[in-house]
């Protein structure tokens, strides 16, 4: 079979790589290459929205859990936030792993940059969910007891090995949530998507450093028995188990399989813009 029968079968670009495989690659590489070279402005304000955001996602979470009582109702209650952050264009810490990274090796940035986006996300989803929190424990007195249960369970957790396992499995959800929704133009299958991430995130007791720290802001706000100390503890443990869960189990994987695409981009071998024709 010469080079170009190979083609054909492979799919119907021009490239020795299945069409999806390419499709996901550049697909990637580009929305990667715009997060990475986001201005200030826009990077802080985003990363502000994506906290408040959550905060809604909390609010819907609170709701359902005083109503019935289930963790598995009010996690999938709290998909809301997450579909909030794909449909306003904010941005989630987790989500921050697999686009970036590949636009890196693709050489449309660089590592400081991702280094950047990732502590100025972080920060700023922490900034905008305790605003938000502010406002919710003075407007709904009633549910304060609902977040002080929340947040004490995630603080109280029966061994490290636990804490890290659960905290590694957050990050994968999230990150390959993030990675299905970019497969996809349809808002229904976006929407499942997210009340499925949801679902279980919460309704395991998942620990994921931006969105449990929210919850544990508005029950410290309420009069939660939670210090500082306890927090700093917490969230120091947290947040690199869910780096390593993003980038070992999720996006480093997925790398591997379009590594001579991304290789290609950055050499200038594959055009992007080609590519991009060919994957559409």
């Amino acid at each position: 079979m010469d080079d170009g029968e190979q083609r054909r079968k492979l799919g119907d670009s021009d490239f020795d790589i299945e069409d999806a495989l390419l499709d996901e690659a550049v697909t990637t590489v580009v929305k990667g290459g715009e997060r990475l070279n986001r201005r200030w402005p826009e990077l802080i304000i985003t990363g502000l929205f994506g906290g408040v955001d959550v905060g809604l996602g909390i609010l819907a979470m609170m709701l359902v859990k005083e109503a019935t009582g289930s963790d598995i109702l009010a996690g999938m209650a709290f998909g809301v936030g997450l579909l909030a952050l794909k449909l306003a264009h904010s941005e989630l810490f987790t989500e921050e792993f697999l686009l970036p990274l590949n636009a890196v090796i693709a050489g449309q940035g660089t590592w400081m940059q991702m280094l950047r986006l990732w502590v100025v996300t972080l920060i700023t989803n922490l900034l905008g969910g305790l605003a938000f929190m502010a406002i919710v424990v003075v407007g709904l007195p009633d549910y304060h007891q609902t977040l002080i249960d929340s947040a004490v369970a995630y603080i109280d957790q029966p061994s490290l090995p636990v804490m890290i396992a659960l905290a590694v499995l957050a990050g994968a959800t999230i990150t390959l949530s993030t990675r299905m929704q970019q497969g996809s133009t349809d808002d229904v299958v976006t929407a499942i998507t997210c009340m499925i991430s949801g679902l279980l995130v919460i309704g395991l007791g998942m620990l994921h450093g931006a969105l449990n720290a929210i919850i544990i802001f508005g029950a410290m706000l309420a009069g939660a028995d939670i210090s500082i100390g306890d927090f700093v503890g917490w969230f120091a443990i947290v947040i690199p188990a869910n780096i390593l869960g993003g980038l070992l189990i999720i996006s480093v994987p997925r790398v591997g399989r379009t590594f001579r695409v991304l290789r290609g981009i950055r050499s200038g071998t594959i055009p992007l813009e080609s590519a991009e024709e060919q994957g559409s």
